[in-house]
């Protein structure tokens, strides 16, 4: 029999705020993601400029947490949200979608492919 350890979520407060773990790692993942990016632009093997990536990154953050929160919705209660339409913005309850943040990130990608005239596969390749 497994053992799951009970892990407090919260990994600290500032009074009412609550700064939870996942988030945390979402930023960690930003973050590394950024840096990467920034690395392979100065070695000269990005297809894009660093003020495309600039954007790119905007755009890839907005949809990983846009589509997370609608791929959950969409494909794990769509009847719950049907009924309940304003808490699909209740974030703080939770609900993200890995599936959904995927397709967030590459409609992000395709977005910033056709605004900057750069080849989508070639980006898809560079993230």
């Amino acid at each position: 029999m497994l053992i799951h350890p009970q892990i407090d979520p919260i990994a600290f407060s500032i009074g009412p705020l609550a700064v939870r773990w996942y988030g945390l790692m979402y930023l960690a993942g930003f973050a590394a993601g950024w840096w990467l990016g920034l690395r392979r632009i100065k070695a000269g093997v990005a297809p894009i400029t660093r003020q495309q990536f600039d954007d790119l990154i905007f755009l890839a953050v907005l949809g990983v947490i846009l589509g997370g929160r609608l791929g959950y919705v969409l494909f794990y209660k769509p009847g719950y949200y049907a009924g309940h339409p304003l808490e699909v913005f209740a974030v703080w309850q939770g609900g993200m979608s890995f599936h959904g943040g995927l397709l967030g990130v590459m409609v992000a990608m395709w977005v910033a492919a056709r605004r900057h005239r750069v080849d989508f596969l070639r980006l898809v390749d560079f993230v």
